[in-house]
């Protein structure tokens, strides 16, 4: 079985040339935290500051979010802005390519130093980037991606997101803790530890889990997600949100049950359906408007988890309160 951290954004706004050195700062400092070894570090940093330093040059509302892996060991740094995008996204990615007179290293450095990277961008929306920093047997974790921030002013975070893999199976949580602020925070905190100590049981006995767990708390609304190889399990209480996205519909738009993990909590029951090969599960908090889900842009359709749900997050996120956004797929599905 193998799990992950709990998944904490940092969010970078891009907003002067002076947030570059900023972001460096912040995707070095994760990377140690992971910890990854050797000059890692370092290069999570330029990473980082190649990202800033275009989306300074040439994006408008552009941020990087940064963060370990929701799976295996390392980092992810993606970069959205709401920019005039890029037409030919290949002859940006070649080395000496540039529109200001500087060399032209960015993206083609980017893209040599990361483990992975993943570039989407139509014009007139805007561009979506994201790179990878994994040790080797870890670089191959894909289909999954997590954003994770705390509301505006806010030193903690009450939202919480965590993945685990398991005899084929993904299981992941999104967990919001009851208000913002610290107490939420040791909420959603105290919620993933109890996950965490018994992924693989039956989803119902995840929530009753997190339930005791949560009694001496302020309590939290969670949603639990175990993803097989085409069918999808979920149940959820409180203010979490599920639906499916493929390259064309949304479907299965699923809220939770009324009440509070932890405090009044009713049986949970599950919802079973079936997921086309295509089809991306993505929850949220509602940090984030749900009205994202009732028109997403062909653009959004396209996108791979990672991106997704950085993109989802960047557009559609209510900054007075904390904001998650889980997209998974279940393992065999990953093109």
């Amino acid at each position: 079985m193998t799990g992950s951290p709990d998944v904490i954004t940092a969010l970078v706004p891009i907003d002067h040339y002076s947030a570059v050195q900023l972001a460096a700062d912040t995707a070095k400092s994760a990377a140690k935290r992971c910890p990854l070894p050797g000059s890692m570090p370092d290069q999570a940093a330029v990473v980082a500051s190649e990202l800033a330093s275009n989306l300074a040059n040439h994006a408008v509302q552009g941020a990087l979010y940064i963060h370990q892996l929701a799976l295996g060991t390392g980092i992810e740094i993606v970069a959205v802005d709401r920019g005039p995008g890029i037409r030919d996204v290949q002859e940006c990615l070649a080395d000496g390519y540039t529109t200001n007179g500087t060399l032209g290293a960015g993206l083609g450095a980017v893209m040599r130093i990361a483990t992975a990277f993943t570039i989407r961008s139509q014009p007139g929306h805007g561009t979506v980037a994201g790179a990878r920093l994994a040790v080797p047997q870890q670089s191959e974790v894909d289909g999954i991606g997590a954003v994770c921030v705390a509301a505006d002013r806010e030193q903690d975070c009450g939202d919480g997101v965590a993945a685990v893999e398991h005899e084929g199976m993904r299981t992941a949580v999104v967990v919001d803790g009851l208000g913002h602020g610290q107490l939420a925070s040791e909420a959603a905190r105290t919620a993933l530890r109890a996950f965490h100590r018994a992924p693989d049981a039956p989803v119902p006995d995840i929530l009753t889990t997190m339930h005791r767990a949560l009694r001496h708390t302020r309590g939290a609304a969670v949603g639990v997600l175990r993803l097989d190889a085409g069918s999808a399990q979920y149940s959820g209480i409180g203010n979490i949100r599920a639906l499916t996205l493929d390259r064309h519909d949304v479907g299965h738009r699923l809220t939770g049950q009324p009440g509070v993990v932890g405090l009044n909590m009713t049986a949970p029951r599950i919802h079973r359906f079936p997921l086309p090969p295509d089809a991306t599960v993505v929850l949220h908090s509602d940090g984030v408007d749900h009205r994202w889900a009732r028109t997403p842009t062909p653009f959004l359709h396209r996108l791979p988890p990672p991106l997704l749900a950085a993109a989802v997050l960047h557009d559609h996120r209510l900054v007075r309160d904390d904001a998650t956004v889980l997209a998974v797929r279940p393992l065999q599905s990953q093109p």
